[in-house]
């Protein structure tokens, strides 16, 4: 019920974003003539306008306007908000004089409709994330347990009311148990959820006190899925391999694969034919800014730790990987002028649809690790069930890519496991086409890496 309550306040996101849209073009109607719009008038404008409206409320999802963690009156919000109108009001031009098939080409009605719209919707959203951070519609959280996902927890939900949790009190060790009066501190504080990071099934004092706290109605959760419901990862450190026995070993997804594979090879197909005519660009402009090949081709690590050859256009200078392989670090001096355009946009993995026809990869999964990386003592001797992440797949984009963007150490790739992971666990058509929405985002930021 608690998670539900995040999903419905998307919804009435959404909900008032579009009241908002039809009622700025009804306003815009009535002032631009003489408030009189007659039955024809409002049909003529509804369909180019609805068509419009889809593709801002589009735009408003690849630009994160839905998720409830940047729903904050501040300065990030607003720059936010400022880019999506910037780049809404861009498509509605470029749709209403580029596409001929409607009778009105509102010029007026547009401009005037956007500075109507941006008013009543800077109203809405600075009430709404005003709204939903109030304390008196927050739930209280007692969290048992101390580690790093337990601080990290705290840390976020303090930082981020408008998700609906406010932490009140944190047991912190045994010993604190041993004497502490839950009941009593669950009344005094109006506690409505328990997260443990403590296993009930391995502490009886803490299953005595549980248990007395029914009448209460206390909603528990264990720590590694309030975690994940509220950070969308896995928090590795929490889990043992038990969780992955529950979680993964029964996961029946044949449809979904099945599904997922047909989808993939017409977009790859279709992305392939509409971009092969950027090649010859794209092959002298690398040939042009340094001498070297055009493609570099590189092993990588697939499905169940099967090896394959992957393809990308080269991005970094002649033999920069000739004392072996090292990490793309920020600003990296290897990568060429053009390569960090290429990067930048994701053109440089376009080629890396043959490999997603050819099986070895898919559109959508985690990032494909090197074998001397995936198999070396450098990440599974440090990261715990690193080797899982085989267990699907590598993917052109995913969970991780578009959640965590850097990937240049150990503690990077700790970090990206625990999305992966929950793309592992959560994986379906809708998230998978979220990715790809988010994807588009990052290539038309350049926010690639």
């Amino acid at each position: 019920m608690h998670f539900l309550i995040a999903k419905i306040k998307k919804i009435l996101l959404i909900i008032g974003d579009i009241g908002v849209l039809y009622l700025s073009l009804w306003l815009t109607l009535n002032i631009r003539y003489n408030f009189y719009v007659s039955p024809d008038l409002w049909q003529q404008h509804l369909l180019p306008f609805s068509i419009i409206y889809f593709f801002w409320i589009l735009i408003f999802y690849i630009s994160g306007l839905y998720e409830l963690n940047i729903a904050r009156n501040n300065q990030h919000f607003y720059s936010v908000l400022f880019r999506v109108l910037l780049s809404a009001f861009a498509f509605s031009a470029i749709f209403f004089y580029l596409t001929p098939y409607f009778t009105i080409a509102p010029k007026t009605n547009l401009l005037l409709n956007l500075g109507i719209f941006t008013l009543i919707f800077l109203i809405w959203r600075n009430f709404f994330n005003y709204t939903i951070k109030a304390p008196s519609l927050l739930y209280n959280v007692l969290v048992i347990g101390d580690n790093k996902e337990t601080k990290e927890l705290i840390k976020y939900l303090k930082e981020n009311p408008q998700l609906g949790y406010c932490p009140k009190k944190n047991i912190i060790n045994q010993e604190e148990m041993l004497i502490f009066d839950l009941i009593e501190t669950l009344v005094k504080e109006n506690i409505q959820i328990i997260v443990t990071a403590i296993d009930p099934h391995k502490n009886n004092k803490l299953v005595k006190n549980l248990y007395q706290c029914l009448p209460l109605k206390i909603t528990l959760f264990d720590l590694s899925a309030f975690y994940e419901k509220i950070t969308n990862k896995i928090p590795i450190s929490a889990i043992e391999e038990v969780w992955f026995l529950e979680n993964i070993m029964n996961d029946n997804r044949d449809l979904y694969e099945a599904i997922k594979r047909v989808i993939e090879i017409i977009l790859s197909l279709i992305i392939g034919l509409i971009t092969i005519i950027l090649f010859p660009i794209i092959i002298l402009l690398i040939k042009a800014d340094n001498p070297g090949p055009i493609f570099y081709k590189q092993k990588r690590v697939g499905q169940n730790g099967k090896i394959f050859t992957l393809i990308k256009f080269r991005s970094m200078i002649k033999d920069a990987e000739k004392n072996g392989a090292q990490w793309t670090e920020e600003n990296d001096k290897r990568i060429t002028g053009i390569g960090n355009f290429l990067r930048k946009t994701r053109i440089d993995e376009l080629p890396q649809v043959w490999n997603v026809l050819k099986a070895d990869m898919s559109l959508i999964g985690p990032r494909p690790e090197r074998p001397e990386i995936a198999f070396g003592k450098n990440l599974p001797d440090h990261i715990p069930f690193y080797q899982i992440r085989h267990l699907i797949k590598p993917g052109l984009t995913g969970w991780a890519q578009i959640n965590y963007h850097y990937g240049s150490s150990i503690e990077d790739s700790f970090e990206k496991l625990q999305y992966d992971l929950y793309y592992l666990k959560n994986r379906s058509l809708s998230l998978d086409l979220a990715i790809m929405l988010k994807t588009i985002k990052i290539i038309l930021s350049r926010e690639g890496r």
